[in-house]
């Protein structure tokens, strides 16, 4: 036996313990995690895939055959991947409300934003209630919570107080308020680090809706 082969022995036995103390130490970890809740998660940051993280839960919740729904507070009338394949195939077990108007720009009329986020938030209250629901989605709540639409301490005190112990809340958009994050049991922060929107290449079909 050559002295490569004998040394490729010892590397490999190596890191069969070391992956042993590894897998021991984890298993004790996951015996102290014993507690299930529904949880209040926030996707934030720069940059993209806040909604598309959040909509990849919703579609675990559908294929283990969970009751979900979905508000979103900022996207309008543009049709979506997401939304077109939920009404099509999964009404039954997600409720898909768009109750935006678009972006903030697009209105440019405070009262009538106001009062769709209001109108939105209502919907939300009644979806988070309904405890058939494990999990609902507020797609971009946080825009809406950034410009003063909702008051930021009624949402908190909605989540806290009302919100049943076992519903999952995902609130996604950027600048959430830091409120916000401080009572989430999860929040992630994506980071921008290139966008191709930079270089010219506008919003593709498949990639951004």
């Amino acid at each position: 036996m050559s002295e490569d082969t004998i040394e490729a022995g010892k590397d490999d036995a190596r890191h069969a313990e070391k992956m042993a103390k590894k897998k021991a130490a984890r298993e004790k970890i996951m015996a102290t995690k014993t507690d299930e809740k529904g949880l209040v998660i926030v996707h934030t940051g720069k940059g993209k895939g806040k909604s598309s993280a959040a909509f990849g839960m919703i579609f675990r919740h559908i294929a283990h055959g969970k009751r979900c729904a979905v508000v979103q507070f900022i996207k309008g009338a543009m049709a979506t991947g997401e939304r077109d394949l939920i009404e099509k195939h999964f009404a039954d077990l997600c409720e898909f409300h768009t109750m935006g108007e678009g972006f903030t720009w697009e209105t440019q009329d405070r009262a009538r934003d106001v009062a769709t986020a209001q109108a939105a938030w209502e919907k939300a209250k009644e979806l988070i209630l309904d405890e058939r629901n494990s999990m609902v989605l507020l797609d971009e709540i946080n825009i809406a919570l950034r410009y003063d639409y909702l008051d930021v301490n009624e949402v908190i005190a909605f989540l806290r107080e009302q919100k049943p112990h076992m519903t999952h809340v995902v609130l996604t958009g950027r600048n959430a308020k830091e409120e916000l994050i401080e009572i989430a049991d999860l929040a992630t922060e994506m980071e921008l680090l290139k966008h191709p929107f930079r270089s010219g290449i506008k919003a593709q079909v498949g990639v951004e809706f």
